[in-house]
């Protein structure tokens, strides 16, 4: 699927959509490592950007963005419209990170 055809608008300048074929989704749920959570304890203490967390959910959305592509494929998707991520903490320490969107068929108009 050519990324330039997910968005986060409800339509694609320049397409036609042509079939909804449903929502979408990708999941994953993640947490920090024991060592982790006290590196990143650590940097908290001097403030500033945590590296660590960020890598962390910099990594979660990554995979479930790649889920979600995954999934519209499977539908026979080329574009997903509407696209959003959610996040929760499932339990402490552990985070579902969600991607969602509408699938669809475009054409070029």
């Amino acid at each position: 699927m050519d990324t330039s055809l997910i968005t986060t608008s409800t339509s694609l300048e320049g397409y036609h959509v042509i079939k909804h074929l449903g929502v979408v989704r990708g999941i994953t749920v993640r947490s920090r490592s024991a060592l982790g959570n006290i590196a990143g304890g650590f940097q908290s203490l001097f403030g500033g950007r945590l590296s660590i967390y960020v890598e962390l959910c910099e990594n979660a959305r990554e995979e479930a963005y790649q889920l979600l592509i995954q999934h519209a494929q499977a539908l026979g998707a080329n574009a997903i419209i509407n696209m959003r991520y959610d996040a929760n903490e499932v339990m402490q320490g552990i985070t579902e990170v969600l991607a969602y969107g509408t699938a669809v068929v475009v054409e070029k108009v």
